[in-house]
């Protein structure tokens, strides 16, 4: 893996024959954000306006949106979408929106009972019966002209109906028989709200049978990654070494051997970071701002970092870090069991910030327990902290079981912090080992799950910051990265004409096709 850079060669014109995009998802930045992939249609629709595109994004519109901050106007009042019950055959909706300033239309699908009286995006019963509801709602607003698409771009299971709509409900509907779909998995791992490891065969979804009344029990039951994965014209994955990873039983979440019958139409493209939200250069969360021209300033925001967390304050001191959610996937787990073992050999820092599971939590108080002068934590949600880490650490730790792409690295590495990361899925896209002799790269990648693996790299990271001289050149590498969203827009903008022209000319099997993954 390469460092990338920006490219003034590289086409930056949108494809000919897809001038229209619609996002439909569950959340989007900055009106609602859950997890990384608001933060994708966030900023992956305004680069793509940015690349001439009319775009827009379909979201709920939840009751905790701020409508004083975001004020709406009526797109369609009385829009009525089918059920397929025989009860209730329709439930009545609106769908209202706001143009942001990059002019992105918001549209969102207003229902009381499934939406805005709900306290939270996710986590309910009747999550499948909410999302179909937003699925056939997106549909039945394009089909009556409210946006009439080229490509509709589906994000994760929840908008995954929308294909399978498509291609059987919808197949003779004058409009939407001539719009594309994109697929793209976030994460593999979410296929619905049942346990895919061990679904009975009583329950399973071959993924093309009926879906159904929207009420009806058998929506908890069903796969939607699947029938998108079947359905959509093009499906991709938020990085390409995830693309490929996920045709294996390791990493294919029971879906390797569907997806690689159908690799052909199977894509990688990694997510971006906004460059002017994160320059260190301008933001004023930061302690001390500096540029690559002007390193040593970070010294400053490491010891503003150490007093946040009450540690003895010493810019020679290095300092290793964990930002994001405490969960199993992201190697948590082994995280603390090696830093067990670093502390007690090194007299060097760990810091932590995020939440998650209880467990993990518990390992982390022990680890500050054990080693009160030398670890700090604040396993709470925390949205202005991670910049002043990423500004002062010296390393991010991101020791992943697997990892559709990851955003932290990318961040971290923007700061000057250099990642130690497994090197699996978007980590191994985004961060290059460094080369002591040729100083190229821009972090330390280590292969095997296993704390002798870590441990290995978080010592080689100690002994090498020793080398003024070779971690100023190792930093300087991490900064100049370039995973910009107008980057990743360009490659979206190859995908969806890709896209249409599956569309126009399907393949009657895709495992014919090789060599797709990468455009």
């Amino acid at each position: 893996m390469g460092v990338r850079v920006s490219s003034s060669n590289m086409a930056d014109k949108k494809s000919p024959k897809v001038h229209k995009i619609l996002l439909v998802a569950t959340e989007a930045q900055p009106y609602v954000s859950v997890g990384g992939a608001g933060s994708v249609i966030g900023h992956l629709s305004g680069a793509l306006t940015g690349l001439g595109y009319e775009v827009a994004v379909f979201i709920p519109k939840f009751g905790l949106i701020d409508e004083q901050k975001y004020p709406m106007k009526m797109a369609m009042e009385g829009l009525a979408v089918p059920t397929d019950d025989a009860i209730n055959p329709e439930l009545v909706c609106n769908v209202k929106y706001y143009e942001n300033g990059s002019g992105v239309k918001i549209f969102f699908l207003e229902n009381q009972e499934y939406f805005e009286k709900r306290a939270n995006v996710y986590g309910y019963s009747d999550d499948p019966t909410r999302f179909l509801l937003l699925s056939r709602g997106a549909l039945e607003f394009v089909r009556r002209g409210g946006f009439v698409p080229d490509v509709i771009h589906c994000n994760d299971w929840h908008a995954a109906s929308i294909p399978f709509y498509i291609k059987t409900l919808y197949k003779n509907d004058p409009v939407l028989k001539n719009i594309s779909s994109l697929l793209t998995i976030h994460n593999l791992a979410y296929q619905g709200i049942f346990d895919h490891r061990h679904v009975s065969e009583m329950n399973f979804d071959d993924g093309k049978s009926v879906i159904g009344s929207i009420f009806s029990d058998r929506v908890n039951t069903l796969n939607y990654m699947r029938r998108g994965i079947i359905f959509a014209d093009a499906v991709n994955t938020v990085s390409r070494t995830y693309s490929k990873e996920i045709l294996t039983p390791e990493f294919g979440e029971g879906l390797d051997k569907l997806l690689s019958e159908l690799k052909g139409k199977l894509f990688g493209i990694v997510n971006g970071i906004d460059y002017d939200e994160f320059d260190p250069a301008t933001d004023k969360l930061l302690h001390k701002n500096f540029d690559v021209n002007n390193i040593e300033l970070r010294s400053e925001n490491k010891k503003a970092l150490q007093k946040e967390f009450d540690l003895p304050v010493s810019s020679e001191k290095m300092v290793f870090a964990f930002v994001g959610r405490l969960d199993f996937m992201k190697g948590v787990d082994l995280l603390t069991t090696v830093m067990h073992h670093v502390l007690k050999e090194y007299d060097v820092q760990f810091v932590e910030v995020g939440a998650g599971d209880w467990s993990l939590t518990e390992r982390l108080n022990n680890l500050k327990n054990e080693f009160p002068t030398q670890v700090g934590i604040h396993p709470y949600p925390n949205f202005t902290l991670p910049r002043l880490v990423f500004g002062g650490a010296d390393c991010i730790l991101y020791p992943s079981r697997f990892e559709p792409c990851g955003i932290v690295q990318i961040e971290a590495m923007r700061y000057g912090a250099i990642p130690i990361v497994r090197n699996v899925g978007g980590l191994a896209d985004t961060v290059e080992n460094f080369d002591t002799i040729k100083q190229t790269g821009t972090g330390f990648l280590f292969n095997e799950f296993d704390e002798f693996s870590l441990f290995g790299k978080i010592i080689r990271a100690a002994e090498l910051y020793k080398n003024a001289k070779l971690w100023r050149s190792l930093q300087t590498n991490a900064m100049r990265a370039d995973y910009s969203w107008e980057f990743s827009a360009r490659e979206y903008s190859k995908l969806y004409e890709t896209t249409k022209n599956f569309h126009e000319n399907p393949h009657r099997s895709f495992s014919a096709l090789e060599g797709l993954t990468n455009l």
